[in-house]
């Protein structure tokens, strides 16, 4: 088949390399002559817009798949190629984009007679070599047409269509507050092993012991493993995590479900922490301890230990 990509970073880059090496034709536009000159390489054919790409696209119903930021920037490139498609033609959303956003989209193009779908894409880096989680989202003939497409981008029993238009990225949101709340997990678990009264520990033995057999194995201690083996103590790195946005949505979706989510909503919460070098909430706590009990505080000169 034939599919137009928007976006050829770090994950539309090699979904468009994958499905290039399972003879799909793939056309790729990216601001970034870099991104264009690798996908040109590999066999795929370059636009510098999205004008050119679908220009370029000669089968129908012409597919454009975006992997671009979420937000504003997908809005603007759904709106460029909805001007240039026509009616059959399908757009697929494979950003971390709201589902409320793809329900919106959904119908203005629907209007249009053009089809929207929204996939939930999870693999990150691994994708390229292993396939990509698909979680899709729409109608079922849009769903159906480009089917041949999805199942070369997922692994075997990787690809699911989730329902209606708006369930593929609401079924990623989740996927990605789990995703929150499990690396919170190993992160404490392997900060309680280090503070331990045992310290010649070796935490990528750790790691390796407990892929094998342990009921907290997973793929993400498969990427602790390796973390730890290029980097035992970390040190070429600092303990700031930023979020996509997915995790607080996750959150108010809790929230307006009153659904209970203690873990998830805990693990957002610390990689806001994460954030603050020296955090004002705990010169709170600090002062109040010294104003009730005499404790001691640190001068804000004091040197911080390790």
């Amino acid at each position: 088949m034939e599919i137009g990509i928007v976006g050829l970073g770090k994950m539309g880059g090699n979904m468009a390399e994958r499905l290039l090496q399972f003879g799909h034709r793939v056309v790729g536009s990216d601001l970034a002559e870099a991104a264009r000159d690798r996908i040109a390489a590999l066999g795929g054919s370059p636009a510098s817009s999205v004008t050119e790409l679908i220009g370029n696209l000669a089968q129908t119903p012409k597919i454009v798949w975006t992997m671009v930021a979420a937000g504003q920037i997908t809005d603007n490139v759904i709106a460029e190629a909805a001007a240039l498609l026509n009616p059959g033609d399908i757009i697929i959303d494979g950003g971390n984009s709201k589902y409320t956003d793809s329900v919106r989209r959904y119908n203005m193009l629907k209007e249009k007679g053009i089809h929207f779908l929204d996939a939930g894409t999870s693999g990150g880096i691994w994708g390229l070599k292993e396939g990509y989680c698909l979680m899709v989202g729409g109608d079922t003939e849009a769903f159906d047409a480009v089917k041949p497409i999805l199942e070369s981008l997922a692994p075997e029993d990787g690809l699911l269509h989730t329902g209606p238009a708006g369930s593929g990225h609401y079924t990623k949101m989740v996927h990605n507050g789990i995703e929150y709340a499990l690396m919170q997990s190993y992160a404490e678990g392997f900060e309680i092993l280090k503070a331990s009264p045992y310290p010649d520990l070796d935490l990528q033995k750790i790691c390796e012991v407990w892929r094998h057999g342990s009921v907290v194995r997973s793929w993400l201690l498969d990427l602790a493993a390796d973390a730890f083996a290029k980097d035992p103590e970390l040190d070429a790195i600092t303990g700031w995590v930023e979020d996509s946005g997915e995790g607080r949505w996750t959150v108010q979706e809790s929230i307006d479900h009153a659904v209970p989510a203690p873990v998830i909503a805990l693990s957002l919460y610390l990689r806001f922490r994460s954030r603050q070098v020296d955090s004002f909430s705990m010169k709170v706590l600090a002062a109040l301890r010294n104003e009730f009990g005499g404790h001691a505080v640190k001068s804000a000169t004091e040197p911080k230990k390790d």
